[in-house]
């Protein structure tokens, strides 16, 4: 319940820095995977892909939000999964932050020229659910709070 004071508290700011920002909650029917952020920020939502494992929004500054699952097939763990990201040397793929816990783990840096940050749980019902957020280093000061609070919202069954 403290986590989700927070959570909202976040947004209240966020909404306070741009009047028309209101919390929407997406909730993915194929995998649970549940995220809260502002929809008049995110005003564009894509279609659905086929699979329905999740969704993406953009924003009409260049920000996209997308909140998926995929099913854990080769049980891959936070650890595994910061480490090999670390590991991958992409040429416009950089890795600044990355931190894991028990079932959850956090990746930020510089990807295709934009700043994101994603957060990925893994679930004890064999499912990853996560949040990525890209935006360009221009709009660093808006996104970064936002980014935060959003990644912050995920959850699963």
């Amino acid at each position: 319940m403290r986590r989700l004071s927070s959570i909202m508290a976040a947004f209240a700011a966020i909404a306070a820095s741009s009047a028309t920002a209101a919390p929407f909650t997406y909730v993915n029917e194929r995998f649970g995977t549940v995220c809260t952020f502002p929809d008049e920020i995110f005003t564009d939502r894509q279609p659905e892909p086929e699979n329905g494992d999740g969704q993406v929004w953009l924003s009409a500054d260049g920000a996209s939000l997308t909140c998926s699952g995929i099913l854990n097939i080769d049980e891959d763990t936070p650890k595994g999964f910061v480490a090999a990201e670390k590991a991958s040397k992409g040429q416009d793929y950089k890795i600044t932050y990355g931190k894991t816990g028990k079932d959850w783990a956090v990746l930020s840096g510089r990807k295709d020229g934009k700043i994101f940050y994603e957060r990925r749980l893994f679930g004890r019902d064999g499912v990853i659910r996560t949040v990525w957020i890209d935006y360009p280093p221009a709009l660093k000061s808006k996104y970064d709070p936002m980014a935060g609070a959003i990644a912050g919202s995920l959850k699963g069954p």
